[in-house]
């Protein structure tokens, strides 16, 4: 029988990169490639066991992209001199399409699945306390096609469904943009969050702007929060920083005299001022404008410098930690930050996921 090496890691208390080094230097005999994903072969099934210790709290990771929401659900890290405590999740299976999102997780976070969800959705454990996914918002996005969830990627969010059914999670979160609330897509977020309750799950969602929590940037995202039938309700996490949001001079000042560096992301597009988006200057006394994925190199420019943000102000601005490393090039690194969700902002909804899990477990 073969497993995935994130269900072979749960089973064993490892983490996923800790095995898959075992398995390179050849200390797990039954350890094989299947194109770029390690996987392990057993005698018998087993099963994932539930919770690898009483201190941890496991957790699946769909569309997990170069990371940012499977960061804030881990913490320990720290931001702009503050430190987001360790969680206590452990994350037991993740899965991304895109190869050089995968480069980065991996990089920063440790094994995850590379390939298209609908291939490899049979290899999800059996069980985890949460799962999380920010499903593709192409469709949904006003810089997109707006055609809700008949889009091809935005659809994708029924994964989510699936592996919720299939799983049972005591909690689970759903992540998309925050155009997701407008009236054009009154239609799409009904059938998701229809389709999604009939689980047997709790629904909450709401707008959150980022710059509520922390995050140095004007952004909103929509999340959907689900409580398992038997769990206590979700109350969403307060703001932070409501009326002194962070803003970019504070986020960004340090790194002014910083000259190029490319191990550390700090470079930038050259692309000039064109009639596309992206090309408004930052405000140096307010938050970042939104990180959009798709700028093809027309991101927006430095407040007070002649020229355009670097990629490691970009990540500044969505809340990454300096120590976050993208060894991928500059678009493809553009590409994921704009795609990500801000790491400070996931781990204020972790807090609040996480109060759900210990009021049951104080039950």
């Amino acid at each position: 029988m073969l497993v995935s090496l994130a269900e072979y890691a749960a089973k064993h208390g490892k983490s996923g990169d800790t095995i898959r080094r075992y398995a390179e230097n050849g200390h797990i005999h039954s350890a094989h490639k299947i194109g770029r994903n390690w996987v392990v072969e057993i005698d018998e099934p087993y099963p994932v066991s539930k919770r690898q210790t009483e201190e941890s709290v496991t957790l699946v990771s769909l569309f997990s992209g170069c990371g940012g929401m499977d960061m804030g659900f881990r913490g320990d890290f720290d931001f702009l001199g503050k430190h987001y405590d360790k969680n206590g999740i452990d994350i037991i299976w993740a899965n991304e399409i895109n190869h050089d999102a995968c480069t980065t997780y991996r990089k920063n976070l440790g094994d995850i699945i590379e390939g298209d969800i609908n291939e490899v959705i049979g290899q999800l454990p059996e069980y985890a306390d949460i799962v999380i996914g920010g499903f593709p918002c192409q469709d949904i996005s006003i810089n997109g096609k707006m055609a809700g969830i008949n889009g091809k990627r935005s659809s994708l969010y029924t994964a989510i469904v699936e592996a919720v059914s299939k799983i049972r999670p005591k909690v689970f979160v759903a992540e998309n943009v925050g155009s997701l609330m407008l009236k054009k897509h009154d239609e799409s977020r009904r059938k998701i969050l229809e389709d999604f309750s009939s689980l047997g799950y709790k629904i909450h969602y709401q707008v959150y702007h980022a710059e509520d929590y922390g995050v140095p940037q004007t952004r909103e995202r929509v999340f959907i929060v689900g409580t398992r039938g038997d769990m206590p309700a979700f109350v969403p996490p307060p703001e932070t920083t409501l009326f002194n949001p962070v803003t970019a001079k504070e986020a960004l000042a340090d790194l002014e005299d910083r000259p190029r560096d490319e191990a550390f992301s700090h470079i930038w597009s050259e692309a000039k001022v064109s009639g596309e988006q992206g090309n408004r200057k930052l405000v140096a006394d307010r938050p970042g404008y939104t990180m959009r994925a798709e700028c093809h190199g027309n991101i927006q420019f430095h407040y007070s410098l002649p020229r355009r943000i670097s990629m490691r102000e970009a990540a500044r601005i969505q809340s990454f930690p300096d120590t976050f490393v993208f060894p991928t090039g500059l678009r493809a690194t553009e590409r994921q930050i704009g795609n990500a969700v801000p790491p400070v902002l996931a781990w204020h909804v972790a807090q609040s996921v996480l109060s759900v899990i210990k009021k049951e477990d104080r039950k």
